[in-house]
């Protein structure tokens, strides 16, 4: 693989701090010497590129890494990291793996990685941050409905095989993308559908807490006052919806609705309600530079104080916090 990144240099310095500054700028997070390692000497280069939900950066240093959980990214990060040249030792809650061209390793949010160059002072690897906002829309879009919990991969990600192959693909293509001098490739909706992509293809290549969800296949059909409601709650989410105004529009009790929403869906219809107009306000906060109270009032929230007290349950920030990063 040429270089990646070739135009989005970070640093490049025989000062290993410069590295550890700068990967935590890209990334967020802690990103510091891992205790088994020191600041050794030697050429640290950091090449990325940064969104408000991804970040994509390529390193070449022999600095041995420990990288913490993210803070201010929503609901936090997951991190694929695949070696480019040489080997790297990695750790991740009690998990190893030997991380080159043929196995990648996928840390969750929340964990803390251990990343370790092996045998070569030339090593040289691709870390990925995906915030687990939209991990979880690509798991509804895939589902129908999104995660009840968060979806936590296993570690090693084997690359080598077919599903795995699709992965690393289409990090070269996003990478090819980026390194495009084509203005057109530059525009973030491309780059957000070859991400989403990529998301997809992580999340039925790579076991996780949630695969047994997922299908080869068509989804089931959902019966037909599941399908009402839903189309009802999307057509009117900007307006105050009760669970008796879902009901009548599926044509069932509320009950019914209420079971049929909690065995298909794993929550309860006002519960769906508030998430989805939850991801609605987040989009739009990020998207616009309009007050957040404005934004809020125009996707159907009455009372502010508790919005906010949802909001960060939801996205473990608050939204002053989100829109500090239009």
């Amino acid at each position: 693989m040429p270089t990646p990144l070739r135009n989005h240099l970070i640093t490049r310095s025989q000062n290993p701090a410069d590295l550890l500054n700068g990967a935590t700028r890209l990334f967020g997070g802690a990103i510091s010497t891992s205790p088994l390692d020191e600041l050794c000497g030697g050429d640290h280069e950091l090449r990325g590129v940064a969104a408000h939900d991804f970040a994509v950066g390529y390193f070449a240093s022999p600095l041995g890494v420990r990288v913490a959980s993210a803070k201010g990214h929503g609901r936090g990060s997951y991190f694929v990291n695949i070696g480019v040249s040489g080997a790297i030792s990695a750790s991740c809650g009690g998990l190893r793996a030997t991380l080159d061209e043929a196995t990648a390793g996928v840390a969750n949010p929340g964990d803390t990685q251990e990343l370790r160059p092996l045998r070569s002072r030339r090593t040289r690897c691709l870390g990925l941050r995906i915030d687990a906002t939209l991990v979880d829309q690509e798991f509804a879009a895939l589902t129908g409905h999104p995660p009840v919990s968060t979806v936590r991969f296993d570690f090693a990600l084997d690359l080598a095989k077919s599903k795995g192959r699709a992965v690393r693909l289409l990090v070269r293509s996003l990478l090819e993308q980026l390194d495009s001098g084509d203005p057109l490739f530059q525009r973030a909706e491309l780059q957000r559908s070859q991400l989403r992509c990529l998301v997809t293809a992580l999340l039925l290549a790579q076991p996780h807490s949630h695969t047994g969800q997922l299908h080869d296949g068509p989804r089931p059909s959902y019966p037909r006052s599941l399908r009402a409601a839903l189309a009802f709650i999307e057509a009117n989410l900007a307006e105050r919806i009760s669970l008796d105004d879902i009901a009548g529009a599926a044509g069932c009790s509320p009950r019914t609705l209420s079971s049929a929403f909690r065995g298909r869906l794993g929550l309860s219809p006002m519960s769906y309600v508030r998430n989805l107009r939850l991801d609605r306000i987040r989009e739009d906060i990020l998207a616009s530079s309009d007050p957040v109270g404005t934004i809020a009032y125009r996707w159907g929230v009455s009372h502010l104080g508790r919005f906010a007290g949802d909001y960060r349950d939801r996205f473990a920030e608050l939204p002053s916090d989100t829109a500090t990063r239009r």
